[in-house]
């Protein structure tokens, strides 16, 4: 008989559920292993920016989640854009609104970010920072900056100095480096106080640079920030190994059509919410850190978010599946390889 692997059920830190159609074919792959996620605000048409547009969210959400099973314990946590003009009173009306983190994406670095942020230290943003701080809201950052002349590997370390003036100049606002991929990113994290830490994806733990362009080009390994060389993933590795409880989930899963993927100018974006669960029991158990497992995806995370501790379980069974060639219309991470497990 095979055997059942029996999982605390994950905190999410990092998911892109897009909207519409897209949001409720891919929401059930996350509600599968998922107690929370944290859901990205860069949406299109509308990004979420506002009081208005939380609750429009978030109600989009829940539908499709009871319209996929009305007994589940899956719960979105929502997060607004922060841009140039961002007010402090936008903060406060989005916290009470249930948000419980803003997020910043530099100008340019990733999908719907041509209207991102531009100036990170003007006066006014000060005040927006300050707010966040007060109302106990977590800055979460792409830390990446678009530069002339800085090579798409060293975007993340282009953004590090940024990161470092930010949590000495606020000790008391939490903050997150989104999908840390670079060595200087996992020391600078692991070096600044206990209110920053990192999350971490599946796909930065399994491809490098040659993944993506290395022996043809694969579009659907493409992503933000760029998979890097192999003494990053190898910095990555070792602060999973650590146990530090500043390395936590974020899948940062991005599904777009296979059409938007394959094509002269390619979406960024790794859809891996439906083998995250499976590849990553596989990765912790190659590294020999299988009962680390829970505290990288469960644990570490809500108790950086000051959440409850998460209860509801999910099983995996030791059963060799195939991973699909394209689901609705999507090509997952991983297409058409083997996972050694398969929900139960």
């Amino acid at each position: 008989m095979a055997n059942i692997i029996t999982l605390k059920r994950f905190f999410d830190a990092h998911l892109h559920l897009r909207n519409g159609a897209m949001l409720r074919a891919v929401l059930r792959h996350t509600m599968r292993h998922a107690r929370y996620a944290l859901v990205m605000p860069n949406t299109k048409p509308q990004p979420v920016l506002s009081v208005d547009d939380i609750i429009r969210y978030r109600d989009e959400i829940r539908r499709a989640r009871d319209a996929i099973n009305a007994d589940s314990c899956f719960e979105p946590l929502m997060s607004i854009e922060i841009r140039d003009n961002t007010t402090p009173q936008m903060i406060r009306d989005a916290r009470l609104a249930g948000a419980v983190a803003g997020k910043i994406y530099p100008v340019g670095v990733t999908t719907n970010s041509e209207d991102g942020l531009r100036d990170l230290w003007s006066p006014s943003m000060h005040d927006t920072l300050c707010a966040m701080r007060d109302e106990g809201m977590l800055l979460l950052l792409h830390g990446e900056y678009d530069r002339k002349n800085v090579d798409v590997l060293y975007r993340e370390r282009e953004f590090l100095p940024d990161l470092v003036r930010l949590a000495e100049m606020f000790p008391d606002l939490r903050i997150v480096l989104e999908h840390v991929s670079s060595r200087k990113g996992v020391a600078t994290v692991g070096a600044l106080g206990p209110n920053v830490a990192a999350t971490i994806t599946l796909h930065h733990l399994l491809l490098t640079q040659n993944d993506v362009i290395g022996n043809g080009i694969r579009p659907h390994h493409g992503c933000n920030p760029m998979p890097k060389l192999f003494d990053d993933r190898e910095a990555l590795f070792l602060a999973l190994a650590s146990e530090s409880p500043k390395f936590f989930l974020g899948s940062d899963s991005a599904p777009h059509s296979q059409e938007k993927k394959e094509c002269a100018v390619g979406a960024c974006g790794v859809f891996s919410a439906p083998v995250l669960a499976q590849r990553l029991a596989m990765f912790f158990n190659a590294i020999g850190q299988a009962t680390t497992l829970p505290n990288f995806a469960s644990r570490f995370g809500t108790n950086f978010y000051g959440l409850p501790p998460i209860e509801e379980t999910f099983d995996l069974l030791e059963e060799e599946t195939l991973v699909p060639d394209k689901l609705d219309g999507v090509v997952p991470f991983l297409a058409g390889t083997k996972l050694a497990y398969r929900y139960a």
